[in-house]
């Protein structure tokens, strides 16, 4: 299967204010030195300062892929460091947008994580960026990354070896379920969490009623 590596393990380096309802942001994610440890809500120091619509157990850990920074660092004419897109994790060698739902990642020598839910922007996010758009934008080009659930905790740190020890059958991708939420995909998506080979996250049920109607179903 597919391996790679984790570049950088990034954590909140301080609280931001921020225009949004909460008032503060933790978005600014800083490469950490050494090991940091892994437990099931996420990174030891870090914090999600709107539990609403960030964190909780399905989605512990942020990864975003260098390609896809690579991707906007050339669109946007700036470089975009580990920790820009409140990423937990910058990896190389595997594609989280590309990671299909329900996989699970080996990281270093025990953590064991799966794939979950994609990330959706938000206006803190623009804000962060600072790109006019900027949610509009990062929609539209798909290349949102993955959260994952902690499967097993441990300890990590960059350079750690990142292995796909399982891949579900039913192929659908963080990106795709993002991006072309169809029929199709709602299917195979239930079918495997039928048949207990994945564990779908309560929102995912209630955006297949959302898709559903949209499509006349």
């Amino acid at each position: 299967m597919q391996s790679g590596s984790v570049l950088a393990v990034c954590r909140v380096h301080q609280l931001l204010g921020d225009q949004g309802n909460v008032g503060v942001t933790a978005i600014d994610k800083r490469p950490a030195d050494g090991p940091v440890a892994v437990h099931r809500l996420g990174l030891r120091g870090d914090i999600q300062a709107n539990r609403a619509h960030h964190g909780g157990e399905d989605q512990a850990v942020y990864a975003y892929s260098q390609a896809d920074a690579d991707f906007w660092a050339g669109a946007l004419g700036r470089e975009l460091p580990p920790g820009t897109f409140g990423e937990n994790l910058r990896v190389s060698g595997i594609e989280a947008t590309h990671a299909v739902i329900g996989e699970r990642w080996k990281v270093g020598s025990g953590v064991e994580l799966e794939v979950t839910s994609p990330r959706t922007p938000c206006a803190t996010f623009q804000r962060r960026m600072k790109e006019p758009q900027w949610v509009k934008r990062f929609t539209e080009e798909g290349r949102v990354g993955t959260y994952l659930r902690v499967i097993r905790t441990g300890s990590i740190q960059a350079g750690d070896p990142i292995e796909r020890t399982f891949v579900p059958r039913h192929g659908i991708t963080i990106g795709r379920w993002f991006s072309e939420p169809d029929a199709a995909v709602i299917e195979a998506l239930r079918g495997a969490e039928a048949d207990g080979e994945i564990r779908l996250q309560d929102e995912y049920h209630t955006k297949f009623e959302v898709v559903l109607r949209r499509l006349g179903r």
